[in-house]
């Protein structure tokens, strides 16, 4: 006997839980997590004591009626894809597990150092096309980290925002009048520290984003050239077109190159008309969510790609 684990892979329209949301059937019949709020769970369960009783790995697809989406507190009804599998304890532990769930090999796991790095710059579970197989990359990052340099009212405004993403914040600042918790009541982390001490403390990763508030070529030219060798998947920089233009170009003249620059969003957010520093945090992190999923940030309405379901990847 083993357990079975259900994972939502997909999801279409409204769905009641996210992608990589879990319900775990134990061998002795109880049950732990979600993948659809109660919904369709009797028959996911169904499935899963087919496969502890020998049946292969299986993919199912559920429609959530507009009866039961609205039992649940959902706008309307959607679809789920949900893969069924035995729990492999035996596995190593890894925060990026690629499970075949379409196609030859399903239930096979698939060892992939690129697919696993593009996973983990992605930060969040999804689907993989890769021709004649689909591929879930079942993501488990530890939280968003966001790295603000200039401790000024736009830094606890960014925290603020980035908090109720469940983001980790820090903010740092190598003047001490200036970085103290009580300017900065949002931020978790608070470090009184040059550009480099700051970025040796951090040290971003695929799951870091870092915005620049200094408005200082002091701070600005050695952060932004220290952060460019890092992995951070986003870096931004507030500050007029002109000015932005003035330091690209000192950092050209320092030696670095005109494709690590491209990699710095400056003016940073995107342009929703903001004013205040709120209004200025949030265009700033809608920016970073756009870029972190790959998209452009402009209206719905005339996107090409669905409304809230992860986007597939490329075909490797």
């Amino acid at each position: 006997m083993t357990d079975v684990v259900a994972t939502v892979i997909a999801t279409r329209k409204s769905a009641p839980r996210p992608i990589g949301s879990k319900l775990i059937v134990r061998d002795d019949g109880s049950m732990e997590g979600s993948v659809s709020g109660g919904c369709v769970e009797s028959d996911v369960v169904r499935v899963a004591e087919e496969v502890r009783a020998g049946a292969p790995p299986r993919l199912v697809t559920y429609g959530i009626t507009d009866d039961m989406a609205f039992g649940i507190g959902l706008p309307c009804g959607g679809e789920i894809d949900v893969f069924v599998e035995p729990a492999r304890d035996e596995e190593p532990q890894s925060d990026v597990v690629l499970t075949v769930v379409e196609g030859e090999g399903v239930g096979q796991r698939v060892h992939d150092d690129g697919l696993e790095l593009a996973a983990r710059r992605r930060g969040r579970s999804h689907l993989l096309d890769l021709g004649d197989r689909k591929v879930f990359a079942d993501v488990s990052a530890p939280p968003t980290r966001l790295l603000v340099y200039g401790a000024v009212d736009t830094a606890d405004a960014l925290c603020a925002v980035a908090k109720q993403l469940g983001w980790h914040t820090i903010v740092a600042d190598a003047r001490p009048r200036f970085a103290t918790a009580e300017r900065l009541p949002n931020a978790d982390d608070i470090l009184v520290a040059w550009p480099e001490e700051a970025l040796e403390q951090v040290k971003p990763d695929f799951g870091t984003a870092v915005v620049l508030l200094t408005h200082d070529d002091k701070f600005d030219l050695p952060m932004i050239k220290g952060t460019l060798a890092t992995d951070a998947f986003y870096i931004g920089l507030l500050g007029s077109r002109r000015n932005q233009e003035r330091r690209r170009a000192l950092l050209l003249e320092e030696g670095v190159s005109e494709e690590e620059l491209d990699r710095v969003s400056g003016p940073c957010g995107l342009d929703i008309g903001a004013e205040s520093p709120q209004e200025t945090a949030l265009s700033m992190l809608a920016e970073i969510l756009a870029v972190r999923a790959g998209r452009t940030g402009g209206p719905l309405r005339t996107s090409q790609h669905r409304v809230h379901a992860e986007p597939v990847a490329d075909k490797k």
